[in-house]
């Protein structure tokens, strides 16, 4: 499917150069385990990137717990990463988690067309006996040149004057923090008013794969008459699968409040709701 790639056909890739694997297993509370998770053993040639460091910024007043990364300093990253603007770049978590889609929504966001998330992640990977690693090897420096794709985001200011027949906001949250029974992560609890709750788990099937087109299509059948979807969580991470589940579905544009719920409850004029929308 679109933007996603099986573990056998990146097996058939792995020793393509113009193909550059990256490792975006993390934890949203221990943040560095994924990088000791990747020391111990990874996809053969693959390369990490870390989901504080690399693929968010420096936390301000406002903007979130994860804004985008310094375009610049990112861009240099990929090239240290040997990353050209044509090259193939397929990104892996532990399994269907929500980081290795938020590596693929940086990777869009700054040009590189031609990014991939590993269906099924490393699990899937090891499952099918292919060959891991513990060495790490640095590949020659890339030529990259940024080509920013401001229409993939959405301001808070965008945010809280949207068309509400035309736009349409989701909460990728599970529902209880959407519904404000609990947040361990933030002073306030609830959701920005208006957003439909779309809990991002929710886009994989009974064995954690990946649901196919026809079944996302089905999924968000609700938003066909919607212009724009703008899709949210907590900090713009849980966000980014539904993102690219949506992009699966066929809807063209779709935008990331990147900010999301953590931006939002930073400007203490913003309303909050608790009830269903």
């Amino acid at each position: 499917m679109r933007y996603l790639m099986d573990v056998a056909t990146l097996r058939d890739k792995l020793f393509d150069e113009n193909v550059v694997i990256l490792d975006a297993r993390s934890n949203l509370e221990r943040p560095d385990d994924g990088y000791e998770a990747y020391i111990e053993e990874h996809i053969v040639g693959a390369q990490y990137v870390h989901l504080e460091k690399d693929l968010s910024g420096e936390v301000h007043t406002h903007g979130g717990n994860h804004p985008l990364p310094d375009v610049d300093t990112f861009s240099q990253k990929l090239r240290q990463l040997g990353i050209n603007n044509d090259s193939t770049v397929v990104v892996y978590d532990e399994g269907n988690e929500m980081f290795a889609p938020r590596a693929w929504f940086v990777l869009r966001y700054v040009g590189i067309e031609n990014a991939y998330v590993l269906q099924g992640g490393f699990r899937a990977w090891k499952h099918a006996a292919y060959p891991v690693t513990s060495e790490t090897k640095e590949r020659k420096e890339g030529h990259f040149t940024p080509d920013v794709q401001h229409d993939l985001i959405i301001t808070m200011e965008e945010v809280r004057d949207r068309h509400m027949e035309t736009e349409v906001l989701l909460d990728s949250r599970a529902k209880n923090r959407y519904l404000g029974k609990i947040e361990p992560l933030y002073g306030k609890a609830g959701h920005i008013p208006g957003a439909k709750n779309y809990f991002w788990a929710d886009i994989l099937d009974e064995e954690g794969n990946w649901k196919s087109k026809e079944a996302l299509q089905a999924h968000f059948a609700n938003l066909k008459d919607y212009d724009t979807i703008i899709a949210s969580c907590g900090s713009g991470i849980s966000a980014c699968p539904n993102v690219l589940a949506l992009q699966i579905a066929g809807f063209d544009d779709v935008k990331l409040y990147v900010g999301s719920f953590s931006d939002w409850i930073s400007y203490e004029e913003n309303d909050i709701e608790t009830k269903e929308s």
